[in-house]
């Protein structure tokens, strides 16, 4: 492997350079403005980040995007900013991937393949996408990962925290400790391409049998861990479309849903990142997963917890909610931390508890959002604050991501009744078992 594609000190130094000079400024003045006791003008220095962020390109966009889209990881000022950033990077130009390509399948690599596109078909914050055509003749998507990644996310994430943590300051109504460590190691374990391999290899196992869904195939011989190389699946944006087929609205939420929660409820795994970018919908109006890099396997005690939650608020049954935010991981609850993390629980689980069709946004639409956000937020600073814990991070992301989705969608469903064919026959020990089989089958590292 080439010495720049790790993490270097040289490559860490460098990207210090280059991403302190964008947030050191602004770090060192809210410092100042808290010695000093000035007011934090929260809003103009949430835009001053933004315009700090926005020439860069790399992982330090992705991880302030991921930041922006989990509830109280930031405040609402900070998220607002955030999400506007866009993530898509310049691509790589023909010479440099070349030398890439050798890199990883040796300097004969193109005669490994009948053709290999010059221009990349598709760029993002860790690599781009260059369509192929194999040997066999089968169409092929080859992700090729930026060099020096490695030293890039270390150095990111280290700047990130530390100007999150000046911000934190200010408010400790939410600790973020636990979701930096968490977001850390998700985009640590999105460096490692084999690893996707494998989870794109459990997918397909985990949905075989889910009508409407694809999983395109890895083609080992030709992937590393840097370069991932899958069968190339055609399909169109899911927003054009339903613009194009609006009678498809509701099926293709169907469909969604059980790509998300088939996998989590059967075998405790969830795509962490429901980006619009990250499915296609075929003519047939099938859906295409694209991107397997954010993906997230719980211990089957977190997904009981979900399901006991569940029932707990349906039942107004107290000490079982108890029970179950243990299971996710919160400590130190009292019976006030518990009437606020509620809710937050009550909205998420709001459309599930009604057993007819309706669309979200009577309940979740984004200004209900906000309003729960903030209602939620003074609470948690009443009652002296609450640290998220990791386990809960991208489940959470993943509930309001595609709640995001099927709001754009205007999709009306029954969400009770799409759940229980899900959730009825759930048994813990036999969702234990399959989990296991599955991970163990495709190299899947077990949950911690």
């Amino acid at each position: 492997m080439a010495e720049h594609d790790e993490n270097t000190l040289g490559g860490r130094l460098a990207r210090y350079a280059r991403v302190g000079t964008a947030v050191g400024g602004l770090a060192a003045r809210l410092a100042g403005e808290r010695v000093l006791g000035l007011p934090l003008e929260r809003q103009k220095h949430a835009a001053d980040l933004r315009a700090a962020l926005g020439g860069l390109k790399g992982p330090l966009m992705k991880v302030a995007q991921l930041m922006s889209t989990i509830p109280d990881a930031l405040p609402r000022e900070y998220a607002a900013e955030l999400a506007q950033l866009q993530s898509d990077a310049p691509a790589m130009g023909w010479p440099f991937v070349k030398r890439r390509m050798a890199g990883e399948l040796g300097p004969d690599w193109q005669s490994r393949f009948r053709s290999f596109e010059h221009t990349a078909a598709a760029a993002a914050s860790l690599g781009q996408v260059h369509r192929a055509v194999g040997l066999d003749g089968r169409v092929l998507a080859c992700k090729l990962q930026y060099p020096d990644m490695a030293s890039a996310v270390e150095a990111d994430l280290r700047q990130l925290s530390v100007i999150f943590s000046l911000y934190q300051r200010a408010d400790n109504a939410v600790s973020t400790r636990q979701v930096q460590e968490e977001i850390a190691a998700r985009l640590r374990e999105e460096l490692d391409y084999g690893l996707e391999a494998r989870h794109a290899a459990l997918y397909r196992t985990m949905l075989d049998g889910v009508d409407g869904v694809h999983v395109p195939a890895v083609v080992p011989e030709l992937s590393t861990r840097r370069l991932l190389t899958l069968e190339w699946v055609e399909g169109r944006k899911i927003l054009d479309f339903v613009a194009d087929n609006p009678d498809s609205r509701d099926a293709l939420a169907l469909t969604m849903f059980r790509a998300w929660y088939v996998p989590f409820y059967r075998y405790g795994v969830i795509h962490g990142d429901p980006h619009l970018g990250n499915y296609t919908v075929r003519p047939d109006r099938s859906l295409n997963l694209l991107d397997f890099g954010c993906i997230r396997v719980f211990p089957p005690r977190f997904v009981k917890g979900v399901l006991d939650l569940y029932h707990a608020l349906r039942a107004g049954d107290e000490e079982r909610a108890v029970e179950a935010y243990r299971a996710w991981g919160f400590g130190n609850l009292t019976r006030d931390l518990v009437d606020v993390l509620n809710i937050w629980a009550r909205f998420i689980y709001g459309p599930l508890m009604e057993d007819r069709t309706r669309g979200l946004d009577e309940t979740n639409a984004s200004h209900y959002g906000r309003d729960t956000a903030e209602r939620v937020h003074a609470e948690l600073r009443r009652v002296g604050g609450v640290e998220i814990p990791r386990e809960f991070v991208f489940m959470d992301r993943a509930a309001i991501g595609l709640g995001g989705v099927f709001l754009r969608l205007g999709s009306q469903v029954n969400w009770h009744r799409l759940f229980h064919g899900l959730i009825d026959d759930f048994d813990v020990d036999a969702m234990a078992a399959r989990q296991k089989e599955a991970l163990a089958a495709h190299g899947v590292p077990p949950p911690a």
